[in-house]
């Protein structure tokens, strides 16, 4: 009896999720009302081989998608209106957003344009509540958002992105899907399996290689030969497929990793300049994680070469650290251990994973740690007051160098 209760209450949970349409293009159209109907990406430039950080519905006619080089977007699409973003704006406007959508205590944030809100305890059906929070951002931020209700995560989430694509065209889709408890299979059953969390491109040519296409196919298909084809993964992806997800919504912000990166104008091939950017990104990574009081125990670069082909690599440490330094150490190495000499380089980037608290002095052997720290840490405080050229690297300016060449990462 006692797992009836259960197994009711969870399926009478009642989970929105809310995604601001095409974010930053919606923005921009606050600041410019005639950009509204035509085709335009927020984004990097052509020439400094940028990408598309978001781009309007017009253009996605086109074929025009976020993350696709600039370059490429404007081929697509010729007429392509190309505007730089305005980071502070998004971040601004965002916290508004979210201030407005916090109808509940149970909120999980999980992007500058995305959350889940879990309305279990409100009266209304979700559907009402939905078209409420619809109409609060359509009236009072001015912007469009699409929402998708159902008793779990994993299925509100799917119900928003099928929604989104069912209104499909050149203006925002502005949607709200709602699944009623009880018809997740059957809403889930014809979607393609690559709709479901968890499954990328690799896991679905697998699963289309032996005749599961749809996430019905998925559902029908023996717990015992998904566990034998992918191991542990296989009876979660069967649970998924059956719109199964107890999943409660995550209460906490905290990053699990802090990374800087930087997309060249031009391939760089010369070592000493790729190492200078190493050196200014692990700077900013170890500079964000001592202004967030946090260390981490894992660093890692990323390469992109000249084909888009990328790389990552990572090394673990045998104590956390939020050390300029350190970091830049380890990133040379992973560096010299991966790069090929001579090859063309796109992007590169640094980044620190596992966080956790400081711990600057275990022992009287970490003492020259704990002065380098402070050190640094009353050089963020003066950089921060009076400017990043306040204080800088003797070897930089003496090769001409007063801005860290990864400023735009």
């Amino acid at each position: 009896m006692g797992w009836l209760l259960l197994y009711n209450h969870i399926m009478m949970r009642k989970v929105l999720h809310i995604d601001l349409d095409a974010f930053f293009c919606a923005v921009e159209e606050l600041h410019d009302n005639s950009l509204k109907g035509k085709p335009f990406a927020v984004g990097g430039r052509a020439d400094q081989r940028g990408v598309v950080a978001s781009c309007s519905y017009a253009a996605r006619q086109f074929g025009v998608r976020s993350a696709m080089p600039m370059g490429r977007a404007l081929r697509l699409c010729p007429d392509l209106i190309v505007i730089s973003s305005h980071h502070g704006d998004y971040g601004a406007i965002s916290k508004q957003v979210m201030a407005l959508i916090e109808i509940s205590p149970f909120m999980e944030r999980i992007s500058i344009d995305e959350a889940f809100i879990e309305v279990t305890d409100l009266p209304e059906p979700l559907v009402e509540i939905a078209h409420s929070l619809q109409k609060r951002v359509n009236e009072e931020m001015h912007l469009p958002v699409s929402i998708g209700g159902a008793a779990n995560k994993l299925v509100a989430k799917i119900a928003n992105d099928w929604g989104k694509k069912q209104n499909a065209g050149p203006e925002s889709p502005n949607a709200i899907t709602i699944i009623p408890p009880g018809e997740e299979v059957s809403f889930l059953a014809p979607l393609p399996v690559q709709s479901l969390w968890g499954i990328g491109p690799k896991t679905a040519e697998k699963l289309i290689g032996l005749g599961i296409r749809t996430i019905g196919d998925l559902a029908k298909t023996p717990q015992e030969t998904l566990e034998m084809l992918f191991g542990r993964f296989g009876p979660e992806m069967r649970q998924r497929a059956l719109g199964i997800d107890n999943r409660r919504l995550s209460m906490g912000h905290a990053a699990k990793s802090i990374s800087n990166e930087t997309t060249f104008a031009q391939d760089l091939t010369d070592e000493q300049s790729l190492f200078q950017y190493l050196r200014s990104l692990s700077e900013q990574v170890g500079r964000r994680l001592r202004k967030a009081g946090l260390a981490g125990t894992t660093v890692s670069i990323k390469l992109r070469w000249s084909n888009f082909t990328t790389i990552t690599r990572q090394k673990s440490l045998p104590s956390p650290t939020n050390l300029d330094q350190e970091i830049y150490d380890t990133a040379v190495m992973l560096f010299k251990k991966n790069y090929p000499a001579g090859k063309p380089v796109r992007l590169i980037g640094v980044g620190v994973s596992n966080l956790c608290e400081p711990v600057l002095q275990l022992s009287l052997w970490d003492t020259p740690r704990l002065k380098e720290h402070d050190l640094l840490t009353a050089i963020d405080t003066l950089r921060a007051k009076y400017g990043r050229e306040i204080i800088q690297r003797a070897g930089r300016i003496e090769r001409g160098h007063y801005e860290d060449p990864a400023d735009e990462a």
